[in-house]
């Protein structure tokens, strides 16, 4: 039986990438316009995070005119 460390729960995705090449919008414009540091930034769109910024998500989801659930993707092990 695995242990609660072996276990693999899946993972959470921003899907930042995808939307801004979907819009045509370029990361440096989406940091100039929200003011956000770009090596920030660079680690959510890699995601390379532990915990979501929720300033961050807010500024976001206004930013794209969309909702976290189109922002944030649950991935399954499996898939």
């Amino acid at each position: 039986m695995m242990s609660e460390q072996e276990r693999d729960y899946g993972s959470v995705v921003m899907r930042i990438d995808e939307i801004l090449q979907e819009r045509g919008i370029s990361k440096n414009k989406v940091c100039k316009d929200l003011d956000i540091p770009r090596p920030n930034f660079n680690r959510y769109c890699r995601g390379e995070f532990q915990r979501i910024d929720t300033g961050l998500l807010s500024k976001l989801c206004w930013y794209l005119n969309i909702t976290p659930g189109e922002l944030i993707v649950y991935r399954r092990p499996e898939e």
